[in-house]
């Protein structure tokens, strides 16, 4: 069902991804000192690659921080497969390594299955979570806290804001990066605009889609990959994340029919690939609607840049918040209330 409009009570969803700007500044004031504490114990440890530990839109934070690592740092990070210690028992041979842990509930199994052998094999842990009293938080070497407050729809947003915000800023730290960490100061008044812009052209053709392709590359993919997440718990909509350098390969063979690509397409290095990658799907058949400057897409939507271009990811899915709330209404669902899916997920 198509509904005309998306007025009405607003959803708890949309309600915390508002409060999102907000969030980030208490969760950097309150991390202040705690950012330099944390820096201070990595760069004693110096640690030749990282590991990463996570699920759901906690992974999509993760896959952020790991870009952010990789390019800053030049650090390669690695995303474990928490089963590996939770099912299956493996003894990790690690070294010279630390382990971040997210999660916005800190209760999931598999995840404190891992936190627990890293510790094992003498590995720093750090847990970046929504719940200060919660066992991933209790048992990790490091809290980093995200101070988000109670997140009750389904659909996780400031918290998932607060994630990647927390690992800009710990990155900007260790980078010892003047401009990110000015530019992090700055960054609750950019959402704040990025929340009230205006993406409702691109709302009909998303409210009538089957299936669709969310693009992305560096930092924007891991936006891509949560962007297709909420597409799916809140609309019941078959979308799926690609990196633009990955989407020419086999899925290029369903552009057909006016396939629909949102693609996130924030002005960094990588903009002028992403932009070519994007026309030739067009020609192959997509509809494009591209979040980004310029006209690349049949729907061309700008967003709220930030002052570096790293942290212009965040300002994009901070505005993808609204989309995903108004396009779950235009299709008849409660984006508060998914089908199958509860608040907390554990998983073993």
């Amino acid at each position: 069902m198509i509904r005309q409009d998306t007025a009405g009570t607003a959803s708890l969803m949309s309600q915390e991804a508002a409060e999102a700007p907000a969030v980030v500044a208490r969760m950097r004031e309150r991390n202040r000192s705690h950012f330099t504490e944390i820096v201070s114990r990595l760069k004693e440890r110096a640690p030749t690659h990282i590991l990463l530990s996570a699920r759901g839109s906690s992974d999509h934070a993760a896959s952020y921080l790991k870009y952010l690592c990789e390019i800053r740092l030049g650090l390669p990070c690695c995303s474990m497969g928490a089963s590996v210690a939770s099912i299956y028992r493996a003894e990790l041979r690690l070294k010279d390594t630390v382990l971040f842990s997210i999660s916005q509930s800190g209760q999931s199994a598999d995840l404190l299955s891992l936190q627990a052998e890293a510790q094992r094999a003498g590995v720093l842990s750090i847990a970046i979570t929504n719940q200060e009293t919660s066992p991933l938080a209790l048992n990790a070497d490091v809290l980093l806290a995200l101070h988000a407050g109670v997140e009750r729809s389904p659909a996780a947003s400031k918290s998932f804001i607060a994630s990647a915000a927390a690992a800009a800023s710990l990155i900007a730290a260790w980078a010892d990066d003047g401009s990110m960490l000015r530019a992090l100061e700055n960054l609750p008044a950019v959402l704040e605009k990025a929340k009230a812009i205006d993406w409702r052209s691109s709302y009909d053709h998303l409210a009538r889609a089957t299936s669709l392709f969310v693009i992305g590359r560096g930092p924007s993919f891991a936006m891509a990959q949560e962007a297709a997440l909420k597409l799916k718990e809140t609309s019941a909509l078959h979308a799926e994340a690609y990196s633009a350098a990955e989407v020419m390969h086999g899925p290029l063979e369903l552009l057909t029919g006016n396939f629909p690509v949102l693609a996130f397409c924030p002005a960094d290095e990588a903009e002028e690939r992403t932009v070519e990658t994007l026309r030739r799907m067009a020609e192959a058949g997509a509809n494009v609607i591209f979040l980004g400057r310029g006209r690349t897409g049949s729907t061309n939507l700008g967003y709220a840049p930030s002052a570096h271009r790293l942290l212009d990811p965040i300002s994009l899915i901070q505005s993808f918040y609204r989309l995903a709330d108004d396009v779950a209404k235009l299709r008849g669902r409660d984006p508060d209330r998914p089908r199958l899916l509860s608040k907390e997920t554990s998983t073993l």
